[in-house]
Formats: structure tokens, sequence, C-alpha cells
């Protein structure tokens, strides 16, 4: 993949964190995915990719627009295969209620390289350089912390680890308290969360616990660009779900996969912030345009950028409408 790419899709985030931050706080989480998928889509008919949506909002009977399957870029002769997972607005709630760690994220990969995740959920273990090759699902938690302090030469206590603030997490919250880490309990937004835990100013050492799986690739995608290391096993609900993990292929539903395993080969990854985290500050809002930061991975390079831009809402009237934000 063609290194100008990676800078190509960061407007793609962009536009969909403007659409969405538009709407932060009117308690209205549809409304401003709505308006995120919208500007997503749009800006993703500028790229020069064969792009097909391999994560996205859904199957094409649940979603009419980023659905999984879907054609998107300029599909010229000469552009490239590319297979595209994405979340227009990563932690909806989050924007509808103005609360910190929204994103707009999407990430690239040549084409079949990224897992096609089932809709269901995942058991995830992600940690940033310094803890590269100490992660094992298969042993407790407990016995994670213990390698991952060792790797980063501090002790247990010193650690914190992010986990989604939900019922199922009751054990796990228990346990690793009992190993004596710091806990930082999200409300929504994993990716984010595993993500932090390749940044060290973000304070976060750690991701435990069962989210999403499209999320779980999209995670890998972004942990693996800047040499993180990061473990997934799905966790079914149902059988419908079983069924449909073995409809994608899926015989296996005890894999561990890797993150090379679930984005391989070369993938970009690239995030823009709609609501401020430690990880990237949200979007700001001036006369006449707006103010948005953003990352941007390679994991062929391992190059990172940070790019904050201003964007003149007079210029593109296209992009920038009221009306194409979600009014």
């Amino acid at each position: 993949m063609d290194r100008n790419l990676a800078l190509e899709v960061v407007r793609v985030t962009e536009l969909a964190a403007i659409a969405a931050a538009r709407l932060m706080g009117r308690g209205e989480k549809n409304l401003s995915d709505q308006a995120a998928v919208d500007a997503m889509r749009r800006a993703f008919d500028t790229l020069h990719i064969q792009g097909t949506v391999v994560i996205g909002e859904g199957e094409r009977d649940e979603a009419p627009m980023l659905y999984i399957g879907e054609k998107v870029g300029r599909w010229g002769p000469d552009d490239p295969g590319i297979d595209i997972a994405l979340d227009p607005l990563e932690g909806t709630n989050l924007c509808a209620y103005g609360r910190p760690g929204a994103i707009a994220v999407v990430a690239l990969a040549e084409r079949g390289k990224l897992l096609n995740a089932p809709d269901t959920y995942m058991e995830k273990l992600a940690v940033g350089p310094q803890a590269r090759g100490v992660i094992d699902l298969r042993k407790t938690p407990t016995e994670n912390l213990r390698s991952i302090a060792r790797a980063l030469e501090r002790d247990p206590g010193d650690l914190t680890v992010v986990i989604l603030d939900r019922p199922r997490h009751e054990e796990l919250i228990r346990e690793v308290r009992s190993a004596g880490a710091r806990i930082r309990l999200i409300e929504d937004g994993d990716v984010a969360g595993g993500v932090a835990t390749c940044f060290p100013e973000t304070g976060v050492d750690v991701l435990m616990g069962i989210g999403g799986a499209p999320e779980g690739v999209i995670t890998a995608a972004a942990v693996k660009s800047v040499g993180g290391d990061m473990q997934g096993r799905l966790k079914p609900r149902n059988d419908d779900e079983i069924v449909r993990a073995r409809r994608m292929g899926i015989s296996d539903l005890n894999r561990i996969y890797t993150a090379e395993e679930l984005a391989q080969g070369e993938v970009m990854f690239a995030a823009t912030g709609v609501t401020s985290s430690d990880f990237l500050r949200g979007v700001r809002f001036f006369g006449g345009g707006a103010e948005t930061w953003s990352v941007v991975m390679r994991s062929k390079t391992g190059t990172i950028r940070y790019v904050q831009a201003q964007h003149r809402f007079e210029t593109k009237p296209e992009y920038f409408s009221r009306q194409a934000g979600g009014h």
C-alpha cells in the first residue's frame, strides 16, 4: 500500500469526527452515529482505492451504508485492492452525552488480510511494545499482570488496566484488584482503550476483558502498527452467533488469535478524536471551521504521525454543511 494512502485516509476519519461532534451532548446516539456514517461514506468516495468494507456497520440488511461487503473508493483500474475495518463513531454514548473518549477510526489492509470477525464478543488482552511477547490468554489475569509487570520493570501495583464497565467483568475486576493493579473503568470505546496501551503518556498499560469482536480487529491493526501485542478469542453469546461465525469461515471458536492473525501483512490505522481523552483531543469548533486532532500509523515502517488540522467550512460546503453534519 502506498504510504500516501495513510495520510489520505485520515481525511475520512476527520470528516466523520466533525459530523459526529456537531451533535455531541444531544443525548441522541443514533443521530450522531448516522451523521458520522454519512460523512465517512462520502469521504471514502474521494480515495483512489478499490475498497471493500469487511468490518463495518453490520450486514447489508442491517445497515444502509458502510455495510459488510460494500464497495467504496473510486475503483479506478490502477487503484489498489484494499480491505477496510471501520467504526465511524466508536463510543456513541460517549458522544451523545459529551463524555471523553469517542473517536472515528479506520484500519486498512491488503485484500484478504483482515479477519472477517462475526458480530459477536471477543475476549481481548492488549499491551504496548515493552510487554510484547509476554501475554497469554490461556493464563489467568493475575499471571498475565505479573508477566507484564516484569517486562515493564514495575510492581503489579503500578500497572493500570483498562476494562469495560460491564456486569460480565465483575469477576475480572475482583481478580485484577486482588493482584494489586489499578483499574480504569470505561463506559465504551475499547478500541481507544487498546490503542492507549501503546502510548506511555496515556498512563494505560493493559486492556483486558470482553468486547466486540469487530472492534478487536481494528484494535489489533493499531496495536500491531506500533509494535504492541494483542491476543483475542471469540466469545459467542448464543447459538445464532455461533452459526454466523461458522458461516464466515471460523471453525475453531476456541482459537486464540494474535494481532498478526487478526490483521495480517501491512496495515494502516487512522483515528480522529470526537471528544477529548488522554489519547486524542476532541473536535474544537471556531467561527467558520473546526480543528481536529488525529493519529495515523503504518505497520510497515512503524511510523506514528499526529495530525492537527484546521478545516474551513466555506471551502468544501459539500462536506461541511450542517445538513451533511446531521442537522
